[in-house]
């Protein structure tokens, strides 16, 4: 369902939802708009649009956290595309034939993530958990309500166990995890959150205190995520959670760094102008995903960003296409490692066990009688860099001028040095033409 990446990019059209939804009309004030501090048009707004953009059936207790649905679509979309990125392989991209197995830790009163994961993509499962009794038993509800109970589990988690409790749910790996951990260290500070605003909320909260207290707050649950993460290692390959406070990002980041994580993605998720939120994943497998998906928050210091995936260099002006793929294929090719290239997209995809492009590595090559060794057929068993490299003409500064670009892509690899010496040999070979 790729249409949802585009069905709130802007306001919701409260009237064009009211023509559709008897009930939901009954919630709009004369002016045709909703007012968000009634609870009961918030539900409403919520249960309408999963129904109308989903086609998913809810039913939302009155004394539980109501999710906003857009929000929690940015979320999803995320994932897709940071599961998309880091497939692994020939092609990157949506893969309809792969089936995705995630782990929603803290459901809530509807599973909105499972539901809309499995709502937007059809091969995509889930087990939910939930320290709360009511909420497990109104998930599991709603689940049934949409026929899901053969992809969707929900489970009643251990507060004082794992968050991650695979050996229990019977799972041995998970593409990934996910996580809307409550915000506030106590109550107090919820209650001093709501004194210090200085006008009433935009939209009324009916989230029940567990649902929105941690001892610790977000950060402290999302470094016990860490902390197990460095015993379930890559039995997982993408630990995800939203974050409600941009600050959490710097702590969170620089925790993951000091035990040695260096594949990690940090995002903004924003709606309108009255809600932000953030998120950030980490993996301990050495598929990259792209950098606009990796570095997703605009002035973040880039002390806290992941390394640059990308790297990127115009051709002189002048420069043809033609002599510059045929250029580039030539020399990959002839190097001894898996590369394969889509003439029709002018783009390639190589995997390297080790460096086999320096002078080092082409004089141990002769002396060894293997300059002329054969492309490897397979991609190797133990991949030391995996890159995707696209040529492309974009228009240039002047009217009537195009530009080759040539753009590389860290696709797999651990070693920052290696991708760079590979780009500084594609760079030299192209421009030495």
């Amino acid at each position: 369902m790729e249409s949802a990446r585009s069905l709130y990019k802007n306001d919701i059209d409260f009237a064009a939802l009211a023509l559709q939804s008897p009930d939901f009309t009954k919630h709009l004030n004369k002016n045709g708009q909703l007012d968000f501090t009634d609870p009961a048009a918030v539900r409403q707004l919520t249960t309408t649009l999963l129904q109308q953009d989903f086609h998913l059936k809810v039913e939302i207790p009155e004394d539980r956290l109501c999710p906003p649905v857009p929000n929690r679509l940015n979320y999803i979309l995320w994932l897709q595309d940071l599961l998309d990125s880091t497939a692994g392989g020939l092609h990157e991209g949506y893969d309809r034939d792969r089936d995705v197995f995630g782990l929603d830790i803290g459901t809530g009163c509807i599973g909105i993530y499972p539901l809309l994961g499995c709502a937007t993509r059809p091969r995509w499962n889930f087990v939910a958990t939930d320290i709360d009794s009511n909420n497990i038993r109104t998930s599991q509800h709603n689940v049934a309500l949409n026929n899901l109970e053969s992809r969707i589990q929900v489970v009643h988690s251990d507060p004082t166990g794992p968050l991650f409790p695979l050996d229990k749910l019977g799972c041995q790996t998970l593409d990934f995890t996910m996580c809307n951990p409550p915000f506030y260290t106590s109550s107090a500070e919820l209650k001093q959150s709501a004194e210090q605003k200085e006008r009433e909320p935009f939209s009324a909260c009916t989230g029940a205190e567990m649902e929105m207290v941690t001892s610790g707050g977000e950060v402290a649950f999302v470094k016990q995520m860490i902390d197990e993460s460095l015993q379930m290692r890559d039995r997982i390959q993408w630990y995800t959670s939203m974050l409600g406070k941009l600050s959490s990002i710097n702590v969170l980041i620089e925790a993951l760094i000091k035990h040695g994580v260096t594949n990690f993605a940090v995002t903004e998720f924003e709606q309108g102008s009255k809600t932000k939120r953030w998120a950030v994943a980490w993996s301990w497998g050495d598929r990259r995903p792209a950098m606009h998906i990796a570095r997703g928050i605009p002035g973040c210091p880039k002390s806290l960003l992941p390394f640059p995936t990308d790297y990127t260099f115009t051709m002189p002006p002048g420069t043809s296409i033609d002599a510059t793929t045929a250029t580039i294929n030539a020399e990959l090719s002839s190097l001894p490692w898996f590369w394969a290239w889509d003439q029709t997209c002018s783009s390639g995809t190589g995997f390297a066990a080790e460096n086999v492009w320096s002078r080092f590595a082409r004089r141990k090559m002769k002396l060894a009688g293997e300059e002329d060794a054969a492309r490897l057929k397979v991609i190797p068993a133990q991949v030391a860099l995996g890159v995707r490299l696209q040529i492309r003409l974009v228009r240039g500064q002047k009217p009537d001028e195009e530009e080759v670009r040539v753009l590389v892509r860290w696709a797999q690899g651990t070693d920052t040095v290696l991708f760079e010496s590979f780009c500084g040999m594609v760079k030299r070979k192209l421009e030495s033409k």
